[in-house]
């Protein structure tokens, strides 16, 4: 490759990207190139990288992609019975089979970024053909996924606000009382920064067509290192979340039948318990399912449970004479730093936003997407905040759920939608941690549809294990969202967009960039120890 002798060596990184697309993107090119292109590698400006294989993980792209459709994949069609029977085949019926064929070595000699891609400010999302050929696409090619689909503007839209409105939705008003009224400034301002540091993630894609998935920006920043630590975190964030909905489900089936009890082999178990357990043996079939299209399309009814949820609540302040009763400080100093975990776990949707951005037809409008769905997604917070802490005040738990009486219709309705959702979900948020353990073991074992069987029971029994080890919704969920989502959210992405252009940048846009990492990470540290702290005295 013939680099641009004004950026000199120090501006070209070579390493591997991420994704089986993006190598057979790049064998495509080689075979078109292979007259006019060398195979020498420079060194990345940040880590002398000589890999014989592409770094872990693989399938992060294809399994994030089911979080980013509102519609169902072309192949899925209620009104034949063909679809059925592919999902039935699917069940425990068909091997569990991918190929590994091997790609050109060439193929992965090819820079990440380019001196040619660092040239430009804007650089348009790579313009191969999104279809490849079977022999390219087949590097690892697993059943359960869809292909991506071109998304428009108002599909992407729906699929922002879709993965951004989730179960943080539930914990806003005990936020409120925590943190107290001033608190909904603090909403506010961290939807303004996410939605900054989600645009800052798109001009690090944007800065070479090769870059996908979050995990390439981290390769791109750190090298191997940072897309290997990037990636373990986005797997402990959907592998927690697998966790809250295990505590979720069994905190809503607890209140809607609160006598439920069971005395096994010299065992007590209460209802938390025995409701944990049982919605763990419900889902564990659906992680041994082939085929999760049918689930990521029901899953993308978020919206609706959303909109479910928000009427249930108005319902029954307003029909149900509740009512709405002022109360609590004006700020709790003392709560906040519970307050900043569950408000920063609204936004952990920072994973999938590549996905997004990288499925529309048009990319050049993904920062619009972002403002308009972080608007809505804010006023949803922020409404439903206000009105579940104006109906119940300072008893408000950490699920307004479990506060709406359950004599009333709209009360049961929003208990059920909050249990019957995670199951959807699960699945689909614990199979790309599935994928990437897989990943690592060897091809034999990787084509054994049994030993996957085996990962996936075994990851869901874990998330069970800890559930009932830590059975404390908002602590766990304060955890996250000060740990987890606060890397995922605000630090990394503004660390990534410095690395990665930086010489490119204004002083003001990196005092913007240090100002947010800074203040993301007192957050995180604060927020974090308090998380801990609670949870260590509510075992103590």
């Amino acid at each position: 490759m013939k680099l641009d002798e004004e950026y000199g060596l120090d501006r070209r990184i070579g390493f591997e990207t991420d994704d089986e697309e993006n190598q057979a993107e790049r064998a495509y090119q080689n075979d078109d190139n292979d007259d006019t292109d060398s195979d020498i590698v420079l060194p990345s400006r940040n880590a002398s990288i000589d890999l014989n294989s592409p770094s872990w993980p693989q399938t992060y792209r294809k399994s994030m992609d089911m979080y980013t459709s509102v519609t169902p994949p072309p192949s899925l069609s209620f009104l034949t019975g063909t679809s059925f029977k592919k999902i039935s085949d699917s069940f425990l019926t068909s091997p569990y089979k991918r190929s590994h064929p091997t790609l050109p070595d060439s193929s992965f000699n090819k820079p990440l970024i380019t001196a040619t891609s660092l040239d430009n400010e804007e650089v348009p999302p790579s313009t191969l053909p999104s279809k490849l050929s079977t022999s390219s696409y087949s590097s690892l090619s697993f059943n359960e996924l869809p292909s991506p689909q071109q998304c428009s503007y108002a599909q992407s839209v729906l699929n922002a606000i879709n993965v951004l409105c989730g179960i943080g939705l539930l914990t806003t008003p005990y936020a409120l009382k925590e943190g107290g009224w001033s608190s909904l400034l603090l909403l506010f301002v961290m939807g303004i920064i996410c939605c900054y540091t989600g645009i800052l993630l798109k001009q690090c894609l944007d800065s070479s067509p090769e870059l996908k998935t979050y995990p390439d920006i981290g390769q791109a920043a750190f090298g191997v290192t940072g897309r290997i630590l990037i990636a373990i975190i986005l797997y402990m964030d959907l592998y927690s979340t697998c966790v809250e909905f295990l505590i979720m489900m069994s905190d809503n089936l607890s209140a809607l039948f609160p006598d439920t009890h069971m005395d096994f082999a010299g065992f007590h178990l209460d209802s938390h318990q025995i409701f944990a357990i049982t919605a763990t043996l419900i889902i564990i079939p659906t992680v041994w399912l082939q085929d999760l299209s049918l689930l990521s399309y029901v899953s993308a009814g978020g919206i609706v449970t959303s909109v479910l949820l928000v009427l249930c609540l108005l319902w029954s302040g307003v029909i149900d004479k509740i009512g709405f009763h002022p109360s609590g400080t004006a700020l709790n100093l003392a709560g906040l730093p519970v307050t900043v975990g569950l408000f920063g776990f609204c936004f952990g949707s920072h994973s999938v936003f590549p996905n997004i951005y990288s499925s529309m037809k048009q990319p050049s409008k993904f920062p619009s997407v972002l403002i308009i769905s972080f608007v809505a997604s804010v006023l949803i917070y922020a409404g439903v905040a206000i009105c579940g802490f104006l109906m119940f005040g300072d008893s408000t738990e950490s699920q307004y759920t479990l506060n709406m009486p359950k004599k009333f219709v709209a009360s049961k309705i929003a208990a059920w939608t909050t249990v019957l959702c995670p199951f959807t979900k699960y699945a689909l948020t614990i199979t790309p941690v599935a994928f990437s353990i897989e990943e690592l073991l060897p091809l034999a074992q990787q084509r054994s549809y049994s030993v996957s069987i085996i990962i996936r029971t075994v990851l869901v029994i874990s998330t069970l294990v800890v559930a009932l080890s830590v059975p404390y919704f908002e602590s766990v969920t304060a955890l996250i969202g000060s740990l987890l989502v606060m890397l995922v959210s605000i630090i990394l992405p503004a660390a990534c967009y410095l690395t990665i252009l930086h010489g490119r940048l204004s002083k003001m846009q990196v005092a913007v960039c240090i100002f947010i990492v800074i203040a993301g990470v007192l957050c995180a540290i604060v927020g974090t120890y308090s998380a801990i702290a609670s949870i260590a005295d509510k075992m103590g």
